[in-house]
């Protein structure tokens, strides 16, 4: 996909899984045990509150609004996000995302394999060099952030599915995959395929016809396999159909083989099944307006 004669870049960088994303004997009610008192007098108490009720305490997460520079990759010019988006955001992370997973599995996944933090971006994240933007991140599957937050539009479905809900599933897929192995036989699905340094200068069609659902997915076959379920639990049915159109007999041949690899691989290894979610995050955005947003935050 090109954005203005850019491609889209997601993550290039995840790092390996560690051992606090696994369940241990010592687990707490929160990992966060240095977290700062609220002040009721802050204009944004309420806000900070619902996060915690609804993020915090259930999940372990920390959900990060007040861009900080620490926590901040100082390579880009980046902005904070403003309270409008985030509150926004938030809400729609807590109703398509958390509700979705929690909906399907155990109480206790979301809590022992989330994320720890999520921070949010304003910005984009531009690499004038490689001509790509940065979408999301994930950092050993402790923090994902999310960029270009401040462009949050939740009338487009299409729109808050390609720059942060795809993200989400793909670096939480990343997150899964990184807990445990994926079938070896993925990677041969697509072998001699991969393009690491190449990928970016395939066109949709291109990456398509190879069996690829994304110009990203080209790039090698861990990502392919995440960017496969993203993909697939963002796009209406309409939407997935359009990209094995485009793909051909061949190239929707091997995107579907691919698909249902992974459909096995979260069944069987993590309870979830691929196309029930889809259908539930399908019908919840039936549910966003105006009126979705409570306005007392």
């Amino acid at each position: 996909m090109q954005l203005k004669g850019k491609y889209i870049l997601i993550s290039l960088f995840i790092l390996l899984f560690v051992s606090g994303c696994k369940k241990d004997d010592d687990f707490t009610s929160s990992i966060f045990v240095d977290t700062e008192e609220l002040d009721p007098s802050s204009p944004t108490y309420k806000f900070d509150s619902w996060l915690n009720e609804c993020f915090l305490e259930p999940y372990n997460l920390s959900f990060k609004y007040r861009m900080e520079d620490v926590g901040s990759d100082l390579d880009y010019n980046l902005v904070p996000v403003s309270l409008d988006k985030s509150k926004q955001l938030a809400q729609l992370v807590k109703y398509l995302w958390f509700d979705v997973y929690s909906s399907m599995v155990d109480e206790e996944f979301l809590k022992n394999y989330g994320p720890r933090i999520i921070h949010l971006i304003g910005s984009p994240a531009y690499n004038p060099t490689s001509g790509t933007i940065l979408l999301g991140t994930a950092e050993g599957g402790i923090k994902i952030t999310l960029y270009n937050c401040n462009s949050l539009d939740f009338t487009d479905a299409a729109m808050m599915n390609e720059y942060y809900f795809k993200t989400m599933h793909h670096e939480f897929a990343h997150i899964l995959q990184q807990t445990k192995s994926t079938p070896k036989d993925f990677e041969q699905i697509s072998a001699g395929n991969y393009s690491p340094m190449g990928w970016q200068y395939r066109t949709d069609k291109e990456a398509a016809v190879l069996g690829f659902v994304s110009t990203y997915a080209s790039s090698q076959a861990s990502e392919d396999f995440v960017e496969t379920i993203a993909n697939f639990l963002v796009k209406s049915e309409q939407d997935w159909n359009a990209v094995l159109e485009m793909a051909g007999d061949d190239g929707a041949a091997i995107i579907t083989k691919k698909l249902a690899v992974c459909s096995k691989w979260l069944t069987e290894k993590w309870g979830i099944d691929i196309v029930a979610m889809r259908n539930e995050i399908i019908e919840r955005e039936q549910n966003i307006n105006a009126d979705f947003f409570d306005k007392e935050l």
